[in-house]
């Protein structure tokens, strides 16, 4: 099998998981680590995947190469939300049990696409370079 149909294979979502929406989680150099103190990350991926077990997938990544943002999140939005216009947005600075919260209840909601990025996310939204927002997309 080549890589790239590898990769395509890869990216075929499993039965329903396409109608869901995605938090990407970053857990890099910087992201979930003692470098960002004041948080218990592991609590927070768990009570992340917890929260969203039936709604939205929850996928730790090793960086999204955004450390100045630390803690990066980005919502990717589920199929129904793409096909009514929401794209990813990154959130950065989730540093704490509150904003994880408010990212839960958006995600419940219906997420990107679907209903506006509540004006509390609007303090954590950032936009990355195009490098990096490609690499994740792709």
């Amino acid at each position: 099998m080549s890589r790239r149909t590898r990769r395509e294979a890869a990216a075929v979502p499993a039965q329903g998981a396409a109608a869901r929406c995605t938090v990407t989680v970053c857990r890099g150099c910087c992201c979930g680590t003692a470098k960002i103190p004041g948080i218990d990350h592991a609590a927070q991926l768990a009570d992340l995947r917890t929260a969203l077990a039936d709604r939205a997938t929850v996928r730790p990544v090793p960086c999204l190469d955004a450390c100045e943002h630390g803690n990066v999140m980005v919502v990717q939005p589920s199929a129904e939300g793409r096909r009514a216009g929401g794209r990813p947005v990154w959130l950065g600075l989730v540093n704490d049990r509150d904003a994880a919260a408010d990212i839960i209840a958006w995600v419940d909601a219906g997420g990107p696409g679907l209903v506006e990025v509540p004006p509390i996310l609007d303090l954590y939204v950032f936009s990355p370079s195009r490098r990096v927002r490609e690499q994740l997309d792709g």
